[in-house]
């Protein structure tokens, strides 16, 4: 009980400054704003926006889950990727885009992977969807590594047209990897495996499946 009460009470007092943030990026009081994110950084892990951009996600989470129980280091690390969304917002507004997209990309690898270790996709109301970082970061394309969790994202969420927009991005790059064909062929055959229900509540109907199956067996030469 006290662990939960704990972790409601930083909630609440996260969401009170994430209030307050909001009346000034309305206002458009991007320093007042850029020291409120600095202040919640500092509050959550010790270190200001620009230098936690720089760690590694492992060496984020090392920062949160000293001392702390389960559920709370996934609150935290919801509350973390939150806050870089709104870094990467303050930064962009002051037309420090490296700096922003930086944030971005560290936020959403934060809510990927907490999410890809767990069977609850629903996220508190204060924490960004998925789809808001990947239009913020929609200016020029993810690096792999991002598109490949956004795409296993996608899939495990049963958005499998938007996992196959992804799986197609990725190959766009690269035509003639054949690691990354097989990939897609091992994605496709999952597919398969699919009601035709689900696949229709996904927007990717069988036949498309089968169509992009056979696009991309015909790329490779498969083993026998």
């Amino acid at each position: 009980m006290i662990r939960r009460d704990y972790i409601l009470r930083m909630i609440e007092e996260f969401c009170e400054a994430l209030s307050r943030l909001c009346a000034l990026k309305q206002d458009r009081r991007w320093q007042e704003a850029g020291l409120t994110v600095e202040e919640q950084f500092q509050r959550l892990i010790g270190m200001d926006a620009r230098a936690a951009a720089r760690l590694t996600e492992t060496e984020l989470m090392a920062r949160l889950i000293q001392g702390e129980p389960t559920l709370a280091v996934r609150e935290k690390t919801l509350l973390l990727s939150t806050l870089f969304r709104e870094a990467g917002d303050v930064a962009a507004a002051q037309d420090r885009l490296e700096e922003s997209r930086s944030c971005y990309l560290k936020g959403l690898h934060l809510l990927l992977e907490t999410l890809g270790r767990s069977e609850v996709f629903e996220c508190p109301d204060f924490v960004p969807r998925i789809d808001v970082f990947a239009a913020a970061l929609s200016d020029a394309p993810l690096p792999p590594p991002t598109q490949a969790l956004l795409m296993q994202h996608y899939e495990r969420a049963g958005e499998f047209a938007k996992a196959e927009d992804v799986l197609f991005a990725l190959l766009e790059n690269e035509p003639n990897n054949a690691g990354l064909v097989r990939f897609g062929i091992a994605f496709y055959e999952r597919l398969q495996t699919q009601s035709e229900a689900s696949l229709a509540n996904g927007n990717l109907p069988r036949a498309e499946v089968e169509a992009g199956l056979a696009e991309l067996r015909g790329r490779c030469v498969l083993p026998a």
